[in-house]
């Protein structure tokens, strides 16, 4: 069955914004221009922008266009980061310590990975809310479309800002899995608790704009304090 016509505009400027043809923060052709450059109508142009919109990749600006959404070091804090105190207040996480890898990937993540990379940078991060070690977190992502990032260490607090600015890759959406597990040696001594002590794991994979698996992450989280909204 063919795509309608309006997911091919879709699909041809996420595609663009994928290149870096369309960086974030410039400005998309008029919805005539696009109508003209795809063979649709106006009005399937105008429908594929307000999709776009809707998925939060372009924002429309009354009276001076549409624009590629480039995401804030809030607003990616505010979408993703989701460990809030008990009435719902957000917390800005503290860096604690960090630790960049590059390493060969093993079968789950060179699987589960755009790319099926052989190498991976593993970046594990100790973080804390008011002060207090709450998160051990290990994200990875493939070497071949980062690469140089263990050089930019110490990393920014929200890497996705990072991944749009400096690699040209947006986060669309994140599929998270939650469990509680014991605290080994390790995640007991990461996060100032006692060895056996209830943890929130929260396994992730971060997905770009065009929908492939670019990030895996495990955040291991205290919450005697916090909720997880």
């Amino acid at each position: 069955m063919a795509a309608p016509l309006y997911q091919k505009v879709i699909d041809r400027i996420v595609a663009q914004i994928s290149s870096g043809e369309l960086l974030p923060g410039s400005m998309l052709p008029s919805e005539m221009q696009i109508a003209a450059e795809t063979g649709v109508s106006q009005g399937t142009a105008r429908k594929s922008l307000m999709m776009l919109e809707q998925h939060g990749i372009v924002r429309r600006e009354q009276g001076r266009g549409t624009f590629v959404t480039a995401r804030t070091p809030d607003s990616s804090l505010f979408n993703f980061f989701r460990l809030r105190q008990p009435d719902g207040q957000m917390i800005r996480p503290e860096l604690v310590s960090e630790v960049v890898t590059n390493r060969r990937a093993l079968a789950a993540e060179r699987k589960g990975l755009d790319g099926e990379p052989k190498n991976v940078y593993e970046i594990r991060r100790v973080r804390s809310l008011k002060g207090v070690p709450s998160v051990l977190e290990t994200a990875v992502v493939s070497a071949s479309r980062f690469v140089g990032l263990d050089q930019r260490a110490p990393l920014p607090n929200t890497l996705y800002v990072l991944y749009q600015q400096n690699y040209g890759c947006i986060i669309l959406r994140a599929d998270e899995s939650i469990s509680a597990v014991l605290a080994d040696g390790e995640s007991a001594a990461a996060l100032n608790v006692g060895t056996g002590t209830p943890l929130l794991c929260v396994d992730r994979v971060a997905f770009d704009i065009m929908g492939r698996p670019v990030e895996r992450r495990r955040s291991l989280c205290r919450t005697d304090s916090l909720a997880y909204q």
